[in-house]
């Protein structure tokens, strides 16, 4: 085999390449207004994998480094507009986990493009489906995201990613214990 022809295949690869994008959706508003634009039938990227959470102050930044652990290309939380949140204050929690989160990925060496914060009411179909369209090709555009491996037992550290300083974590004993 030719390594003209190994470029060939694998810039065919990259070609058909779809981005996965985890959608977390607040019950409420963004959900609503996903299930909006299906049900009126608008066209829109099959990309996002919905996952409706009761209210976006209620998504644990966890959630979105798990996504991109188990293989996302990019992460989309969506859910009410400020002032509008169903539970008074989460929308305004999630902006703040949100953008502390977004610095995180970066640090660790993800585009900040690839996380991304909207805010959907349930009357807004055409809304979440421009969002939607935006979000795959801005994540097409990156490629695919860096796969990291699981974490290798140690705790803080993720293969391929090794702490700067020795973590050492206590053991307690049977007898220690009080």
């Amino acid at each position: 085999m030719s390594k003209n022809s190994t470029e060939e295949k694998q810039a065919a690869a990259a070609a058909e390449w779809e981005p996965s994008i985890v959608g977390f959706l607040c019950r409420w508003c963004s959900y609503a207004g996903a299930d909006l634009a299906g049900s009126s039938r608008m066209e829109y990227p099959p990309n996002v994998n919905v996952i409706r959470v009761p209210c976006s102050g209620r998504i644990d930044p966890l959630f979105v480094l798990k996504a991109f652990q188990q293989g996302a290309d990019g992460v989309l939380v969506s859910g009410c507009h400020p002032g509008d949140c169903h539970y008074a204050e989460g929308n305004y929690y999630a902006r703040r986990r949100m953008t502390l989160l977004k610095r995180l990925l970066e640090f660790l060496g993800y585009h900040p493009h690839r996380l991304r914060l909207e805010w959907v009411s349930a009357a807004e179909a055409r809304e979440f489906a421009e969002v939607v369209k935006d979000m795959v090709e801005q994540v097409k555009a990156l490629g695919p995201a860096e796969r990291y491996a699981d974490f290798d037992g140690r705790p803080g550290a993720v293969a391929g990613l090794e702490p700067s300083i020795p973590v050492e974590v206590p053991v307690v004993g049977e007898g220690e214990r009080k």
